[in-house]
């Protein structure tokens, strides 16, 4: 969609993005505090996740939470949150004829919050029935248990669920006081933000009735380690074996890099005939595929996973060995490399229909370093991609030899192992 964004420093401390779309019907708000688990006691992980479910709920003027909700969304508005490693969301969405009074209510929420022990406890069981249903997540519980491996900043579902006895509405409490304050808060607004509107916001913004002390938290140091290794996670109930394959370097990569790295990973796996999953499906070796990059202040990363029967298992492992040995050396032809990028112009185009959809090209990037994406240049960021640069950030990626292999199902250690041998390859290293 068309539109313009401006950035706001306000002077209690607050930053965010304003973005005007002309005409919008709907306006979306997205509000972070860097606020989650890394900030919190270890042996009270699951703080944070609770203080998130108890926020929205009963405040100063609606003194309960099914009340409030209600009152929230009768005009069909949409608000909801999430807890992470490192921040807290809360976000909403509601017609543009009342977005004043959507975002009053959202703000009541944060900032008049009651933290009552009744509604705690009734948080605390729903909380405990969320990480139930996680752990029965046969690819989060086996991400999970690698990145503990690699010596991320990670609990497993389980031992979240056995943590939060240690947690009380006090330690939820204490923990809202130290990270909901103005330095610490970042916004990303989007809808037809006129000039009058836009000056409203900045003004609600500026007023805000949150401390004005502290900083905005740094992000944790992350160095993940090589493991020797596979991370084997026995589960005797399913029937095929899940896995994933990470590999890593030492710091963040660019922006090209990233483009790069990113089309490459589209003519992988992204679509049914990519060199990777369309070649394993054309044989009938696995139904789905996925891979992705992901970045920490201090690493980069490149994953794939997917599910598929032991039997399969080594023929589709030869296949990503020799497709990833190829864009290494450069066997890619020009003419993959044109059709990824249309390709990826393509689905560019498509991720920006709505409102929340532009808002998502700015909300992860801008909340994560405080970058705003120049959306515009996008494709021809995506058109600039050659060759050379795929394969020298495949290169230097796999030429840092910090990469880990994980399992889960019944295959057992040694058949995992072989796995992992059939890939070590990639990394040219020395166990």
């Amino acid at each position: 969609m068309k539109h313009t964004v401006t950035e706001v420093s306000l002077k209690n401390g607050a930053k965010g993005l304003l973005i005007h779309v002309p005409d919008a019907s709907v306006m979306t708000f997205d509000l972070n505090f860097r606020a989650g688990e890394y900030l919190v006691d270890p042996k009270k992980w699951e703080v944070a996740h609770l203080m998130e479910h108890v926020l929205l709920g009963a405040n100063e003027m609606i003194p309960k939470a099914r009340d409030f909700q209600a009152e929230l969304e009768k005009n069909g508005a949409y608000s909801n949150a999430s807890t992470g490693v490192y921040d807290i969301i809360y976000e909403a969405e509601c017609a543009d004829f009342e977005w004043d009074r959507v975002l009053g209510l959202l703000l009541i929420s944060i900032t008049k919050p009651l933290f009552l022990e009744e509604e705690f406890r009734a948080e605390f069981g729903n909380v405990q029935e969320e990480m139930v249903a996680r752990a029965n997540n046969h690819f989060r519980r086996l991400s999970l248990e690698m990145r503990r491996a690699l010596g991320m900043i990670v609990r497993t579902d389980t031992e979240r669920i056995e943590l939060m006895d240690n947690v009380t509405v006090e330690d939820v409490r204490e923990h809202y006081k130290a990270t909901h304050h103005t330095q610490n808060l970042r916004f990303v607004i989007a809808g037809n933000l006129n000039r009058k509107r836009r000056a409203t916001i900045e003004s609600i913004f500026e007023n805000i009735e949150l401390p004005q002390k502290g900083k905005r938290f740094a992000l944790p140091k992350e160095l993940p380690k090589r493991l020797k290794k596979p991370v084997y996670v026995h589960n005797d109930t399913v029937e095929n074996m899940y896995f994933y394959i990470d590999t890593f370097m030492p710091r963040r990569m660019s922006d090209p890099e990233t483009d790069a790295l990113n089309l490459v990973n589209t003519m992988l796996t992204e679509t049914l005939y990519s060199k990777i999953l369309g070649t394993a499906r054309e044989r009938g070796l696995v139904y789905g595929m996925s891979s992705g990059l992901s970045q920490t202040r201090d690493s980069s990363n490149w994953w794939f996973g997917a599910q598929v029967s032991d039997k399969n298992a080594p023929a589709l492992f030869k296949i990503v060995v020799d497709e990833l040995s190829k864009v290494m050396v450069g066997g890619i032809a020009e003419s993959e490399i044109e059709a990824a990028k249309q390709y990826a112009l393509g689905r560019f185009q498509r991720s920006a229909q709505t409102v929340g959809g532009t808002a998502n090209g700015y909300t992860g990037r801008y909340f994560f370093d405080g970058i705003i994406e120049d959306y515009y240049r996008i494709p021809e960021r995506i058109k600039a991609i050659d060759k050379e640069q795929i394969v020298k950030i495949a290169q230097q990626l796999f030429n840092e030899k910090i990469w880990g292999f994980g399992v889960l199902g019944d295959c057992g250690e040694q058949f995992a192992e072989d796995l992992r041998q059939q890939l070590a390859p990639l990394w040219t290293a020395k166990d």
